[in-house]
């Protein structure tokens, strides 16, 4: 009755299969894995596939007036340069 196909004894010894008394933890921990992976996954596809998506933290980008006044600051331009660039944008 408790031989080799019995409940007596054998490779399980009755705690299931998922490495005795401590399995339903690696369970747990093994579907918070698979959701979180799985989570990441559609954040990261919805985020790549949306061009148009801004993260709210990003500093605001630089307009074409803001690059030119930095080149006159940095003296790449001269003045005369510099308002003329600049009258050609306002327009």
């Amino acid at each position: 009755m408790y031989g080799p196909g019995g409940w007596g004894y054998g490779p399980m010894m009755g705690y299931g299969g998922w490495g005795g008394g401590f399995g339903w933890i690696f369970m747990i921990l093994f579907w918070v894995v698979i959701i979180a992976a799985i989570v990441a996954l559609v954040k990261w596809f919805a985020v790549g596939s949306s061009h148009a998506h801004i993260h709210p933290l990003a500093p605001p980008e630089k307009t074409a007036l803001d690059i030119l006044k930095e080149r006159y600051a940095r003296g790449e331009i001269e003045r005369e340069e510099f308002e003329q660039k600049r009258q050609d944008l306002a327009k």
